[in-house]
């Protein structure tokens, strides 16, 4: 399937993308998933720390990201991703997957 992503069961499908500036302080996406989400690829121009939930702040603690790398997760609808710079600033790119 052109377009499609494999993961957890997949194929998923891109839908709504949200990006977020973060630096040594954290940045949050303006708006939690939709109510169908279950799966968000994340992307971040550089090394990154993230975390997931209802109003989550990042910090050096969480999971790494590495810089330019997708990767995918689960993710409950109404929640949103924070990410907070590994060692210089960045923009996380955060896709809602769907079937």
């Amino acid at each position: 399937m052109a377009g499609a992503y494999h993961y957890n069961g997949g194929p998923w499908r891109p839908s709504t993308t949200q990006s977020v500036a973060y630096t040594a302080t954290a940045g949050t996406i303006t708006n939690a998933v939709g109510g169908q989400t279950r799966v968000v690829r994340l992307v971040a121009t550089s090394a990154a720390h993230i975390a997931i939930g209802g109003s989550p702040t990042a910090t050096t603690g969480d999971v790494y990201l590495p810089a330019d790398t997708p990767e995918a997760f689960l993710i409950n609808p109404g929640e949103k991703v924070s990410a907070v710079q590994a060692s210089a600033g960045g923009t996380l790119h955060v896709t809602e997957m769907t079937r």
